[in-house]
């Protein structure tokens, strides 16, 4: 069995590093979002390195809808069920779009060009701790992030509605 290609670890250590840390949560979203609705929703950058959706949710205060990328873990093939990871690069605060699925967990993602109704989950407990392994199998930098941060990195899983 082989390990990661030469590119891939030059992008963890990339990504686990404080700079990253603080420009990527502008600029990554950005290019995302732009590419996202130039192509109708079929491309996403992010996603060439790791799978990716467009959460869509609520705002937790505003009510409004907020359209977020997020790299994500796919638990099975046939797309009923997603982890995301709510590690905001590393930085000090959970991300704003945990708080809005904390109060508003029925949600749809924009997965490979589809909208799929789904209801998020937080993890805890012996959820979480299975869930966090698999993760950090997935993406090692989310180690390095958590190491990095007092708060524990929330995990949310996403199942399909309906």
């Amino acid at each position: 069995m082989t390990g990661p290609s030469p590119v891939l670890r030059l992008v963890r250590r990339v990504s686990s590093t404080r700079t990253f840390a603080k420009i990527a949560p502008y600029v990554v979203p950005a290019l995302d979002r732009a590419v996202h609705r130039l192509t109708g929703g079929k491309v996403l950058l992010s996603a060439r390195m790791l799978p990716a959706l467009v959460l869509v949710s609520r705002g937790a205060r505003s009510g409004l809808e907020r359209r977020t990328p997020l790299a994500c873990m796919p638990e099975d093939p046939a797309a009923t069920s997603w982890v995301l990871v709510g590690s905001n690069f590393g930085r000090p605060d959970h991300p704003a779009w945990t708080g809005n699925l904390l109060k508003h967990p029925d949600v749809e993602v924009v997965w490979r060009g589809r909208t799929i109704p789904v209801h998020a989950r937080l993890l805890k407990g012996e959820d979480r701790e299975a869930a966090w392994v698999k993760v950090l199998r997935f993406w090692p930098p989310y180690g390095t992030y958590q190491a990095r941060v007092d708060r524990e990195i929330r995990l949310f899983r996403l199942t399909r509605r309906g």
